[in-house]
């Protein structure tokens, strides 16, 4: 397309206009305004961050290797993080070997490989009810047909996914997050996860596997993933984001032996390789198991944070409001009384001086306008019950007042 109005010689692809900003990128911009108490990104508390760690490890790396650290790497990744990778994924049912793994740019580079590599113009890609928006971000520009699959409180229905095409083109994958999924909290139980696996090997639709908040748990481990159980038909993505920096930008996909090559070669014309230093520098950090000791901190704090908005949304939110707290993850899912819209109520949130991130973008068709996602890992308890107070005299002066006078 040709910008006609402006006389700009540039002439964009068919692509750029399924590329759009992402509403919670937007809302952030919005929350730097002084005085508004953020409940919108999807952001690790910076509390957690262990930069002493990080200080160390720099410094170390810099004087052990910093020639090699400073230079060009292979495309692939840090040979030992990819092993350290490999071993831990191991430890928990998986069986992969280091060849397999390809660090990436934050696993939102993952995304976006996976797209480049499977997906072509009109062919179904099939993803959860809601599901993470950067994902329909990633997959978007590649001119997919989104297929929304059916899903309750632990994920996409099992008779939904045996419903999905793979006549050709056939269904190229269905994208998941079984464990405290972004936007939703939801996690999937065990029988959940044979039933998800038995339903896309009986539809012949591989899985697409996004694991960045399984270590986040409260109370109870996550059943082992869904690769552990169907290693040749999933592609399982990570991430270090959440549990030590996402500044670092440091992730991974596990492929099967016939996707790897391709994802290499994808890699190599988006970046050639993910920073050298970053990689070293996370190895160093965790290579003698300091994640065993740093991750049950993040648990605890995250958990208090949990349940003092849980407490809050007790005490605040009007009735007809649905929401379940969530075992683990960083977010809470609401569904508001019948009439309400959340993106018309959240400029009356900013005005007050909170924010969220409706839920209507995180959603591939159909969006349900009554739902709301909040976060509440970076504020503090006291924070997180002003503003969910807060929040909750907005929706009542909405309900009882805005909605009464535009009724005839």
């Amino acid at each position: 397309m040709t910008d006609k109005t402006t006389g700009s010689p540039w002439t964009l692809a068919h692509r750029a206009a399924r590329m759009n900003p992402s509403i919670i990128r937007e809302i952030l911009k919005v929350t730097e305004q002084p005085g508004v108490l953020s409940m919108a990104g999807g952001l690790p508390s910076p509390d957690t961050f262990p930069i002493e760690a990080m200080r160390e490890a720099s410094a170390k790396v810099l004087t052990d290797s910093p020639r090699e650290a400073l230079q060009y790497a292979a495309s692939e990744g840090y040979g030992p993080l990819r092993e350290w990778v490999a071993a831990t994924l191991n430890a928990q049912g998986q069986q992969v070997t280091p060849d397999r793994v390809l660090i990436t740019t934050g696993s939102q580079q993952a995304l976006d490989l996976i797209a480049k590599v499977l997906v072509d113009a009109g062919a179904p890609v099939a993803v959860e009810t809601p599901t993470y928006l950067g994902a329909l971000q990633a997959f978007a520009p590649f001119e997919p047909l989104f297929t929304s699959v059916a899903s309750d409180d632990q994920g996409p229905i099992p008779d939904a996914i045996r419903a999905l095409p793979h006549d050709a083109p056939g269904t190229r994958f269905l994208y998941v997050l079984p464990n405290f999924q972004n936007p939703t909290g939801r996690v999937m139980g065990e029988a959940r996860r044979q039933a998800v696996v038995a339903a896309a090997q009986a539809a012949r639709v591989p899985l697409v596997e996004d694991n960045p908040y399984g270590d986040l748990w409260f109370d109870q481990a996550p059943a082992a993933p869904l690769a552990a159980r169907w290693p040749e038909g999933t592609v399982y993505m990570g991430s270090f984001s959440k549990v030590l920096a996402p500044g670092l930008r440091l992730g991974y996909v596990v492929s099967p032996a016939a996707l790897t090559p391709k994802l290499l070669q994808a890699k190599q014309a988006a970046d050639l390789h993910t920073p050298s230093f970053n990689q070293r520098m996370v190895f160093e950090v965790i290579r003698n198991g300091f994640l065993d000791q740093h991750i049950p901190t993040i648990r605890a704090r995250y958990k208090t944070q949990r349940d003092t908005m849980a407490q809050a949304l007790t005490e605040h939110m009007p009735a007809g409001t649905e929401w379940a707290a969530p075992q683990g993850g960083m977010f809470f899912w609401l569904r508001l009384p019948a009439g309400c819209n959340a993106m018309a109520l959240l400029p009356k949130a900013v005005a007050a001086g909170v924010a969220f991130v409706p839920g209507e973008p995180f959603y591939a068709h159909a969006p349900d306008t009554r739902t709301m996602r909040l976060s509440f890992v970076t504020l503090t308890p006291d924070e997180i019950r002003y503003a969910v107070a807060t929040l909750g005299g907005v929706l009542k002066k909405h309900l009882f007042e805005d909605l009464a006078q535009e009724t005839p």
